[in-house]
């Protein structure tokens, strides 16, 4: 219990501290939330979704579960199963549930609708719904399982049903694709994203374990985290910036975090991105540039239709039949349009309130250092005061005597033409 010994543990503990929450993958785990906020996070989210998805079962007999897949994501409120359909045993889906998030600003009724719309959306880029249902607090959705796992998966070198943190958070090899898969994967994927936002459908979901690989062909997953108003898995990067302030500037920022992984194998170090290191192609540079550097994230970001015109993806040749179709009813459209602004203006206002708190901290502590500095000259200003008085009381003596020596009039006192003239003695005894 030794002082010096606990504050030097504290001072360790704290640096630990430090380490783990500004990792992304280890800031968003749930042990760690857990620790650093019990009250939030005491809930049982597995026990939970279990209860919500037996009584699914309950009004639909055909589909069985085969097993959990325990923290294959990163999110604590969302849980995935291994599932099957009882009479096609060999086939393997996955059913993922979820509940609501801080953005869901549908009404139930609307957002119901919405999910339950999902499966039609057809397009080659978009992993397939086979099954969505929702109630009041929840979402539902089932989609087949992919042996080949994710974008994510195949950057590192991970098997899909493993734990997050196993699959990510401390890989063995660290390397990149390769120039021609970067060209393809982003071109297919800035498709898909342009399609949405042309659909008016908010996404805001982009990274690279929500997009599957089928084939040669990358498919958009979890278009339902926006109905949901789940939060983003880059929301604490881009909510320091100002200028990106919309869901489609959220998604081409999103991008350019996603275009890093693919080129160097690892997410950036910290954003925005001073300088990048050596890249398959220039091209590859001038996008990452636009997307992540400082004067990008201070200016704001550019247009899809903007990156899709630059030299890194406008001569990629897409070879697809499949026609995208997505009809979304009028009404519901509406619906989207205004949940859409309601989400941007609760990130304008969370940008607004990190912009005035570093605005704070930043005066705080300049206002520190000046007051220190203004310590420093109120001591000098006093020094040399008692400095000048000393000096003037010294000349005044040394003046005194030589006046007397010389026999002159020194009794009559010496007055500054400056000088005011001092009050009448008088007043001070006249009658109020």
């Amino acid at each position: 219990m030794d002082r010096e010994f606990i504050a030097e543990r504290q001072k360790g503990l704290q640096n630990y501290l430090n380490v783990i929450t500004t990792n992304h993958i280890l800031s968003n785990c749930e042990l760690v939330k857990k620790f650093l906020d019990p009250n939030n996070y005491s809930a049982s989210y597995t026990e939970i979704a279990l209860q919500q998805v037996s009584m699914f079962f309950r009004s639909e007999p055909k589909w069985e579960v085969v097993e959990p897949l325990k923290d294959i994501g990163w999110r604590i409120r969302k849980k995935y199963f291994l599932m099957k359909i009882k009479n096609q045993p060999k086939e393997r889906l996955v059913l993922s549930w979820a509940d609501l998030g801080p953005d869901k600003y549908l009404s139930d009724k609307d957002f119901q609708c919405l999910i339950k719309l999902l499966p039609s959306c057809l397009h080659p880029y978009i992993y397939r719904i086979t099954f969505a249902t929702a109630n009041e607090s929840s979402a539902l959705l089932i989609r087949m399982f992919n042996e080949k796992g994710t974008l994510k998966d195949l950057i590192y070198k991970a098997k899909p049903k493993d734990p997050f943190l196993r699959k990510y958070c401390n890989p063995k090899k660290i390397q990149g694709l390769e120039l021609q898969q970067i060209k393809t994967y982003g071109r297919q994927i800035l498709e898909v994203l342009k399609f949405l936002h042309d659909k008016g459908f908010p996404y805001g979901h982009l990274h690279a374990s929500n997009v599957m690989l089928e084939g040669d062909a990358c498919r958009l997953l979890d278009l339902e985290n926006s109905l949901l108003g789940l939060p983003s898995f880059y929301r604490s990067y881009f909510s320091q910036f100002r200028k990106i302030n919309t869901l489609e500037s959220v998604d081409v920022h999103c991008f350019g975090h996603l275009l890093y992984e693919m080129t160097y194998g690892r997410p950036p170090d910290s954003v925005p991105v001073d300088s990048f290191p050596p890249a398959p192609s220039m091209a590859v540079v001038a996008v990452l540039e636009s997307t992540l550097s400082c004067e990008a994230c201070k200016n704001g970001m550019p247009t899809v239709s903007r990156l899709l015109q630059m030299p890194l993806f406008s001569d990629v040749l897409l070879t697809t039949s499949e026609k995208p179709q997505f009809k979304i009813p009028t009404k519901l459209k509406e619906a989207l349009r205004i949940a859409k602004e309601c989400i941007e203006k609760r990130l304008i206002e969370e940008q607004k309130q990190i912009h005035q708190h570093r605005r704070l901290t930043r005066a705080q502590s300049h206002h520190g250092s000046e007051e220190e500095r203004k310590k420093r000259k109120i001591l000098a200003r006093k020094k040399s005061k008692r400095s000048a008085v000393e000096n003037s009381e010294e000349h005044s003596a040394k003046y005194s005597n030589s006046n007397n020596s010389a026999g002159s009039g020194a009794s009559s006192p010496l007055t500054s033409p400056s000088s005011p003239t001092p009050p009448s003695t008088a007043v001070e005894h006249a009658p109020f």
